[in-house]
């Protein structure tokens, strides 16, 4: 049986969302259903919020995603309001996320210590790598989405 999970990642005011089932075998590469990003609407951010919240918790319902796995905030050298809007954004996903299926936290960081041997940015740039642990299309620039949904693998 597998699981279906999606990876997301909030950079800025773009939401990069990676779908996938994710098989009970930790050998079987996960499939991707759909690698999408989601900018925030222009205007407002609060109505742009509201509208990116129902637009990911529907999102979630009609898929029937069972769980999310969010890329965690995490403290930057010099935080900038660009930091800090990208962390507004994020709540407003784990919200949306929390309402339609369990919802997990992963920091890069962590990733970093507690998967594989190298660092996450290395496993980004190995074409091989993820030959290995993916099916269908997947975008480079999703990849990150993507290495959260694999790292958590190994969490469970």
């Amino acid at each position: 049986m597998s699981e279906r999970c999606v990876g997301v990642v909030v950079t800025g005011d773009t939401v990069k969302i990676v779908s996938a089932e994710i098989p009970d075998d930790d050998d079987e590469p996960i499939g991707i259903i759909g690698d999408d990003s989601w900018r925030l609407q222009d205007g407002g951010h609060p109505d742009a919020y509201d509208v990116m919240y129902r637009r990911f918790a529907g999102f979630l319902k009609e898929n029937k995603v069972e769980r999310a796995i969010i890329k965690a905030s995490e403290l930057a050298g010099s935080t900038k309001l660009a930091h800090l809007e990208s962390a507004e954004l994020r709540g407003v996903i784990i919200a949306a996320a929390a309402c339609a299926c369990d919802v997990k936290l992963l920091k890069k960081s962590v990733v970093s210590k507690t998967y594989g041997k190298r660092k996450v940015d290395e496993y980004l740039k190995d074409d091989a790598f993820w030959d290995e642990q993916v099916t269908g299309s997947l975008r480079k620039t999703s990849r990150e989405a993507a290495m959260i949904l694999v790292a958590s693998r190994s969490a469970k």
